[in-house]
């Protein structure tokens, strides 16, 4: 038998070494052991096995956190197979869009989102198709279908260079591109955490961002089962109930987005919940407040934040809590086990200070984009360097600090938003001669898209009539939450429209 180096064999290590501990809490108080996590894994990795599905092919998950979630992810690992997690927030194309472009020879999916699969499994030809859980009246769910088969030893000889999953990243030109992140990447980003944030096995952690995100998967899930630790999924995030949640199971780490740290300082039952058990609150998506940071000192709690993106698995900085009063607006120092580097505009490097595009290196670089080897060459530099597309400079100390992103994304509510694909749609409403879709400070989210448009002799467009142009074609966070008409869009020399000016004028600096 091939030995397996990739994450398939985690589960089993863990039913060995710590078969009795709680692997996952869910469903308030159900709990999973790691052996049972194990067998179910087993299982699954048999039902795969018996439909053929093997080395290199593609199984898609629509659904919210759960413990199938993570049963499927391990179960494709043992097959060699790629797991494809895919966004719940997203409308039916965007879905059809993931199944085609992955080649999904299988789909595992809550039963709420039938009506958003349809047409994306039968345009894509999904081979086989399971429900989660029990199934649906007449149709077994894939727990059924894991009673009926015999686990066998796993055989695929997995390596760590072998791709593990395609997580789907919104595209700067409109279609989201799939990051391949090998069985190596997402383990070299767990060694990471648990080095930087000091995992231990005794963390209770509280899930309430969806594990569909990268940063939920790579930095939350996968290194608290790496070390045994106790993971506890909460389906969606409401501020009350993961405050009760935190009391109850005597909740240790906590990751989330300033948005969900803000809901909960703001919540009645702040001030009365018992948090002491909380050790370890991890950030990302954007700055944390001024305010957020005090709110939760005064608790004595405090935050690592971080900077990364799907394409590193995703992480590439840590800001220890000890640092963000001194380093306040720095995204920190490099993890462990990567390097960030500054280049200029020829590829040079430059001295600390000075703004350049970040460019990253470790093991926890992806592999490239899906189908895509173009996107994938220029995404690296000629020694093998991640090109991020985002700005920045380091500090004599080695700090990072981020100046801007040249992709222009908008981060909302934790949510990657890129403004091309959402121009490409909204340009095809008739009477729309120019658009550009900026960010805008949200107390609540962050920042929310606009859009700026410019308009034909007596056109007339709404706020609404263009989100209902393109609801239910986007994902309902990609719809501008404010369309404003402008005579004219600022532009340079070359005819690009200067959305810093936009931002400006429109109350986001930059």
């Amino acid at each position: 038998m091939t030995q397996d180096h990739g994450l398939g064999f985690w589960l089993d290590k863990r039913r060995r070494k710590t078969p009795d501990k709680p692997a996952i809490v869910f469903d308030d108080d159900r709990t999973m052991t790691y052996r049972a996590f194990a067998d179910a894994a087993d299982r699954v990795a048999a039902v795969l096995a018996d439909r053929g599905i093997g080395a290199g092919d593609a199984v898609a998950y629509l659904g919210e956190n759960s413990p199938e979630f993570l049963q499927v992810l391990f179960g494709c690992a043992q097959r060699g197979a790629v797991f494809v997690p895919v966004n719940t927030r997203l409308a039916p194309p965007e879905i059809a869009h993931v199944l085609a472009d992955s080649g999904a020879k299988a789909l595992v999916y809550d039963a709420e989102f039938a009506e958003r699969v349809a047409d994306g499994v039968e345009a894509a030809r999904v081979a086989h198709v399971f429900l989660t859980g029990g199934g649906a009246p007449g149709v077994p769910g894939l727990a059924h279908h894991m009673r009926d088969v015999s686990p066998h030893p796993a055989d695929a000889g997995v390596g760590l260079d072998d791709p593990a999953a395609i997580i789907y990243t919104s595209g700067t030109t409109g279609k989201a591109k799939g990051a391949v992140l090998s069985h190596g990447n997402l383990t070299w980003c767990a060694m990471n955490c648990i080095v930087d944030y000091d995992v231990v096995s005794s963390d209770v952690a509280l899930m309430i961002s969806p594990l569909f995100h990268v940063a939920s998967l790579g930095m939350g899930a996968l290194p608290v089962i790496l070390k045994g630790a106790t993971l506890v999924l909460e389906k969606g995030f409401e501020a009350g109930r993961a405050l009760a949640l935190v009391e109850r199971h005597r909740v240790t780490m906590l990751s989330g987005v300033p948005t969900t740290y803000q809901l909960m300082a703001d919540h009645p039952d702040w001030a009365s919940t018992d948090v002491s058990s909380l050790q370890k609150l991890t950030c990302g998506g954007s700055a944390v407040p001024l305010r957020i940071l005090n709110a939760f000192e005064e608790r004595g709690l405090s935050f690592s934040q971080g900077y990364g993106m799907t394409e590193t698995s995703p992480g590439a900085t840590a800001l220890s809590p000890a640092m963000s009063r001194e380093k306040q607006g720095s995204v920190g120092l490099p993890h462990f086990f990567t390097d960030v580097r500054i280049a200029g505009e020829n590829g040079e490097r430059v001295p600390a200070g000075t703004v350049g595009e970040i460019e990253i290196s470790g093991p926890n670089v992806f592999l490239g984009y899906h189908g895509l080897p173009e996107a994938t060459a220029a995404a690296f530099t000629a020694d093998g360097w991640f090109r991020s597309g985002d700005l920045g400079y380091l500090d004599d100390d080695g700090y990072l600090f981020i100046a801007d992103r040249l992709k222009d994304m908008i981060i909302s509510g934790g949510e990657n938003i890129y403004p091309a694909e959402v121009e490409s749609l909204i340009a095809e409403i008739g009477g729309i001669s120019g658009v550009a879709v900026i960010g805008v400070p949200d107390e609540r989210w962050g920042e929310v898209p606009w859009a700026v448009v410019t308009l034909r002799d007596d056109a007339e467009v709404t706020t609404a009539s263009v989100r209902a142009h393109l609801d239910g074609v986007l994902a309902r966070y990609k719809l501008p939450k404010n369309v404003v008409v402008v005579e004219e869009l600022p532009r340079t020399a070359s005819g690009k429209v200067r959305k810093p000016d936009l931002r400006a004028r429109f109350g986001r600096r930059g």
